[in-house]
């Protein structure tokens, strides 16, 4: 299953100063409170090798941590590793079997 989520960038610029200051502000005040806007949800998909995550925010040099949701997700955490990761894509291999609840969160940093 290929997922992809999309962010909300602070405009470099904008005309009405007022409305950009805001903007920023809430921008640093969200990061101090931990909200980072690096997070996602991945469902492995059944009965392959390989889930694709598609997120604008992976890069060669991500560091993606992933963490189970449900009990099949925990039960495979010592075989699943992030294979690949390119311009806006990470592979995820895993054990090949028919569960459909293998949902994780994703972290990606850099």
């Amino acid at each position: 299953m290929a997922t992809e989520k999309r962010q909300n960038h602070v405009a470099l610029s904008n005309p009405d100063d007022v409305i950009h200051r805001r903007e920023l502000g809430q921008g640093v005040n969200n990061a101090l409170d931990g909200k980072l806007n690096s997070t996602g949800t991945v469902t492995l998909t059944e009965n392959v090798a390989t889930t694709v995550i598609l997120d604008q925010r992976i890069g060669v040099d991500s560091y993606i941590k992933l963490s189970p949701t449900s009990a099949n997700a925990a039960a495979i955490v010592a075989s699943i590793f992030i294979s690949s990761k390119g311009k806006k894509t990470a592979t995820v291999t895993h054990t090949s079997d028919a569960n459909t609840d293998k949902t994780y969160d994703y972290l990606v940093i850099g």
